[in-house]
């Protein structure tokens, strides 16, 4: 590794908005973050997943009275055509090395 072309990697400590640090290595040194792993709602579990305005009713609704919907439920889809079995090649006849007759 050459010498004096890498940045100093020196302890750093983050902390989060809601008290927790953490101890790292950093080039950049400490600093403040707003969210981290013990407040974020994904990782805590408080998740919760919200219908804003009603959008999945609103879909239900919209595509459930739809014409086509009502025609692809009533007729059975169409039956594939038959295909014709493949035709078995023929036989490649072994290729001999030619002799000369003495």
């Amino acid at each position: 590794m050459k010498t004096g072309i890498h940045p100093e990697y020196k302890t750093a400590k983050v902390v989060c908005a809601c008290g927790s640090v953490i101890e790292t290595r950093s080039t950049r040194g400490d600093f403040h973050v707003d969210i981290c792993s013990s407040c974020h709602p994904f990782f805590t579990g408080k998740q919760k997943i919200l219908d804003t305005a009603g959008r999945i009713e609103r879909f239900r609704n919209r595509y459930a009275a739809s014409p086509k919907a009502e025609e692809k439920v009533a007729a059975p889809p169409p039956a594939a055509p038959a295909k014709a079995a493949p035709k078995p090649e023929a036989p490649v006849a072994a290729a001999k090395p030619e002799t000369p007759e003495a």
